[in-house]
């Protein structure tokens, strides 16, 4: 039997990971003028995979092994930059807006999925 965390979890922590990323990628704008500073993010997918346990990396069972994938889930990464300011910034203003922009679209999307994911629970608690 599932709960209602079950049905409602997806969405929930893909929220709260859209909005930890509209921090960093905040920061990141807030930086722009900053000499030295890198700009920062991490991957979302990868990310949301851990957290709802979808995937993730392989198990290793022999030191033997070679360790699959990149970055721990979650954890923040440096962006490359195309082009670096000569100070050493490396935060690209109309990357990060288009960034910010998009992932708060998505956040968006996420709440409305969540708002239908609740409003289902409860016609079907009603009996409709």
């Amino acid at each position: 039997m599932t709960s209602i965390r079950d049905h409602l979890a997806l969405h929930a922590t893909a929220l709260q990971l859209r909005e930890t990323r509209n921090g960093v990628l905040m920061s990141n704008l807030a930086n722009a003028a900053t000499p030295g500073f890198q700009a920062r993010d991490f991957d979302f997918q990868t990310t949301l995979a851990a957290r709802v346990g979808a995937g993730g990396a392989l198990a290793i069972s022999d030191a033997r092994h070679i360790a699959t994938g990149g970055a721990t889930p979650g954890q923040l990464g440096y962006r490359v930059p195309v082009t670096p300011a000569l100070d050493g910034n490396t935060v690209e203003a109309g990357v990060e807006q288009m960034e910010f922009a998009e992932n708060t679209l998505r956040y968006q999307t996420s709440l409305m999925f969540l708002n239908r994911r609740i409003s289902g629970l409860m016609r079907a608690m009603r009996g409709e």
